[in-house]
């Protein structure tokens, strides 16, 4: 038989270990949204929701659309209107709201809701310019865990869009929602 004898030495020493998380921001609209008498189709892609609302319904329209905002990050959301046949008669954020438990408490008191939109007192020869983008609202980070479809991480932003389309005729209206994620808030 032969003993060989075995010696472990250690070392103290220091591992670093770096990383980053992205700045996430998602939109999606929420299961109460109401198209009135219009057929609505949304399509969603990434920081970005579309929804087309058409009707053959004349008649002056409101419609409530809630976004669901979710975050790691402070973000921005900005609209679009565009239609050839329809005027915004008005564009305002009427309600902001929790989800649930996963939403930051500072997410509602910290939004700046930067243009507020009222325009039934406009005379017809000064239409807005709907063409050009709308910073909707601001704020800091929602969401304090989950992923991008966790339930009650999403902050709830309602928006009201007035609408009055030409006597007669049928009319489309596409609604473009996209978010900005600004620097990660640690």
């Amino acid at each position: 038989m032969l003993l060989v004898p075995v010696f472990v030495e250690a070392q103290t020493g220091q591992v670093t270990l770096k990383g980053s998380v992205s700045e996430t921001v998602a939109l999606s609209v929420g299961p109460d949204l109401n198209p009135g008498t219009a057929a609505v189709d949304v399509v969603r892609t990434g920081k970005t929701l579309r929804i087309t609302l058409s009707s053959d319904d004349s008649t002056a329209q409101v419609i409530r659309v809630p976004l669901l905002v979710r975050s790691n990050s402070s973000f921005k959301i900005s609209a679009k209107v565009e239609s050839a046949t329809t005027a915004l008669t008005q564009l305002s954020v009427i309600d902001a709201r929790a989800t649930g438990t996963w939403v930051l408490p500072q997410a509602i008191n910290g939004l700046n809701v930067s243009q507020q939109f009222d325009l039934h007192g406009l005379h017809e020869s000064s239409p807005l310019d709907i063409s050009r983008t709308l910073l909707v609202v601001s704020g800091p980070r929602v969401s304090l865990g989950g992923t991008l479809e966790s339930p009650g991480n999403a902050l709830k932003i309602t928006v009201l869009i007035g609408m009055k389309p030409e006597p007669g005729h049928p009319w489309l209206v596409q609604l473009t929602f996209a978010a900005t994620a600004e620097s990660l808030i640690q």
